[in-house]
């Protein structure tokens, strides 16, 4: 656990309510931060809310559509300074062939997953302090994938904007890197349906990550331990990305 300075840090986490978020959440909570818990589901939120004060964490909450700024805007309200940030706001949308995805499905994954990062970004940025540190949650998906092309384009332009903002903001010392998860153990790989269980059997370790995994690197890349790390894209996927299995 870090040691807790005498001012506490503020992390702000979108897509907090559930999954990678909520564990993000308890793993930046236990390590000393203040945390700012972002959601466009409210009734989710209240209720992850109310297992975090109950374990003692210093958590507030705002609900939040993070592609709308207005709405971003507002979640900052009264924040003074964000220290880490942590983008993990994502859908996968509907799984289907390039020819079939519609426009509708199109504009959503990448409002959700590009628009709402850089909105965030943009807004968390300006009241980030030298030292600060943004990390956005990319996927394995962006190396390429049938059946999602809309996703993992969307994830793909996370890792661009990832290694942009690193370059434009390293001169003010704040640090942007990413984590590219693999198939990680939440709702959102239920959309795979039957395809679940043989997907799970192609993971190097026989069965996805699970939320807290992922948070762990986070709170390497939101402390001081990470402070010369910047621009990097972490692959989290258990070594899936490295290819075919040793003969």
């Amino acid at each position: 656990m870090r040691r807790k300075s005498v001012m506490p840090q503020l992390a702000m986490v979108t897509g907090a309510a559930q999954g990678i978020g909520r564990a993000i959440v308890e793993r930046l909570g236990a390590d000393g931060f203040e945390i700012l818990a972002v959601d466009a589901d409210e009734t989710q939120l209240s209720r992850s809310a109310a297992d975090w004060r109950e374990a003692g964490l210093s958590v507030r909450t705002a609900a939040a559509d993070c592609r709308d700024r207005a709405a971003v805007i507002k979640a900052l309200d009264g924040v003074e300074a964000v220290n880490v940030l942590v983008n993990n706001a994502g859908i996968s949308g509907i799984l289907d062939p390039i020819g079939q995805v519609d426009r509708a499905g199109c504009d959503r994954v990448m409002s959700v997953n590009l628009l709402a990062t850089i909105r965030v970004a943009q807004e968390a940025v300006r009241r980030m302090p030298d030292g600060g540190s943004v990390i956005n949650i990319a996927s394995r998906g962006y190396l390429g994938g049938a059946g999602a092309a809309h996703y993992v384009a969307s994830k793909a332009a996370v890792v661009s904007l990832t290694r942009a903002m690193a370059i434009e903001l390293r001169w003010r010392g704040v640090r942007v890197n990413a984590v590219a998860p693999g198939m990680v153990d939440t709702r959102m790989i239920d959309g795979f349906g039957d395809m679940l269980g043989a997907l799970k059997r192609m993971e190097p370790t026989g069965a996805p990550a699970n939320p807290a995994q992922i948070a762990a690197i986070v709170s390497v890349l939101a402390g001081p331990d990470a402070s010369f790390v910047n621009g990097q894209i972490l692959m989290a996927d258990g070594g899936k990305s490295l290819g075919l299995p040793p003969l």
